[in-house]
């Protein structure tokens, strides 16, 4: 998450000016305009500042060096051009320290332009931060935002130095607001951020945010390694009531991101212990046809053969199960019906059953609604099932929140 910054480009105005005039005596004679302090310099040190010059455009340390270290200043603008043109060398040769040493140098001459005063403080702090010295650098970002100067990149760099010292939770604020800025201003943010954010939040346990920077995340890349990933590590870590997982590792498996035999067994376990016996048998199944799974697996094998028969009955209940939750007097019936439509795929039923099961009331509204939400999807009715996942509240709303992605991600496609 380190900044990195043009050094060798940053704007020297006042200094440029000077280059740019230096070229002979008789220019200097006109006494042109420039912003910034009062140019005054003898002939002999603009010749030798100028020659200094040229060898710093030609990239050739060795004379710019040589040039650079006979320069004598006799006056503070003197010194301010001296200390620049050390700046540039130091640059060119990638010396931290010694483009510290010659911004300070910058610091102490009166000829430092106020314009570039706030951003070279920012840039102070940055060297300092990359020699190791963190309580200078703070110092200097500090003194940088006095002057005005409070870009991203200062409040990035203040979390990179209380990492370095070891202090995750003094970085996390600033990550944080380093990510809304970058959203307010209508940029992207970048990857690296965001997961530095994820790890932060990982450490701290704030599964909520975990969830939403996820799936910011798979807004930027929504490939299937990518859900795989936020998928598994979020419900690793959210210690998750069983129902919740089981509808991430469904869909984990519509984006096709089933990738290993860990990832199947897990599934076709969850199921089963809902007593989603069909879908454990399903699942299975698909395993063993995508190379996952083999029959000579004992897990998986000897839950096959458990849920098999368990699976034709569920099945055959079904009908009973439905007319029976029509004349309920709330809506745990019609809510387990629609469950096992959904478990079987059977999407635009178990959408009639949900908002029975949400009219009839008595249940669990979030699950409804959440489910709800993906039988539409999953029916293909992409703007109702987003307005309906907008509604969910509690513990569903992670839950909620990655299917949205999901049918986002679809409605992308279908435009």
């Amino acid at each position: 998450m380190r900044i990195d910054i043009k050094i060798s480009r940053l704007p020297m105005a006042a200094l440029a000016a000077t280059v740019a005039i230096v070229a002979t005596p008789v220019a200097a004679k006109k006494q042109p305009v420039v912003a910034g302090p009062p140019i005054v310099m003898s002939d002999g040190f603009r010749a030798a500042a100028q020659a200094a010059e040229a060898a710093l455009k030609a990239r050739d340390g060795t004379t710019a060096g040589a040039r650079i270290a006979s320069l004598s200043p006799t006056n503070d603008f003197e010194s301010y051009v001296a200390a620049g043109m050390r700046f540039q060398l130091a640059a060119q040769r990638r010396d931290v320290q010694a483009e510290r040493i010659a911004l300070t140098d910058m610091f102490k001459t009166t000829a430092l332009p106020r314009s570039e005063a706030p951003r070279l403080r920012y840039v102070a702090g940055y060297l300092s931060y990359m020699v190791g010295n963190y309580a200078d650098a703070t110092a200097q970002l500090d003194y940088a935002k006095t002057l005005g100067y409070d870009g991203i990149d200062a409040t990035m760099l203040r979390a990179d130095i209380a990492l370095r010292r070891n202090k995750p939770k003094e970085a996390r604020p600033f990550v944080q607001e380093v990510i809304a800025r970058q959203k307010a201003s209508g940029q992207p943010v970048p990857l690296a951020w965001t997961d530095r954010a994820i790890a932060m939040a990982y450490q701290a346990g704030d599964w909520t945010e975990v969830g939403q920077l996820y799936r910011d995340r798979l807004n930027q890349q929504d490939g299937k390694e990518e859900w795989r990933s936020a998928l598994v590590n979020y419900q690793s870590a959210a210690e998750l009531e069983p129902q919740l997982q089981l509808d991430l590792y469904r869909l984990q498996a519509a984006n096709g991101a089933m990738a290993s035999e860990r990832d199947y067994q897990a599934y076709a376990q969850a199921a089963e212990k809902s007593g989603y016996y069909s879908e454990a048998k399903a699942i299975i199944e698909s395993g063993r046809k995508a190379g996952k799974l083999t029959p000579t697996q004992s897990v998986t094998s000897q839950l096959l053969k458990s849920v098999t028969p368990k699976a034709t009955k569920e099945i055959a209940a079904l009908p009973a199960m439905a007319k029976k939750a029509t004349t309920a007097s709330n809506g745990k019936d019609a809510l387990a019906v629609a469950d096992s439509y959904f478990s079987l795929g059977q999407f635009p039923q178990a959408v009639e059953q949900y908002r029975l099961a949400l009219t009839k009331g008595g249940i669990d509204a979030g699950r409804a609604n959440a489910r709800l939400g993906v039988a539409l999807a999953r029916s293909g009715d992409l703007p109702n099932a987003q307005a309906t996942l907008a509604q969910v509240s509690g513990p569903w709303t992670a839950i909620a929140g990655f299917w949205t992605a999901w049918a986002q991600h679809q409605d992308r496609k279908a435009g």
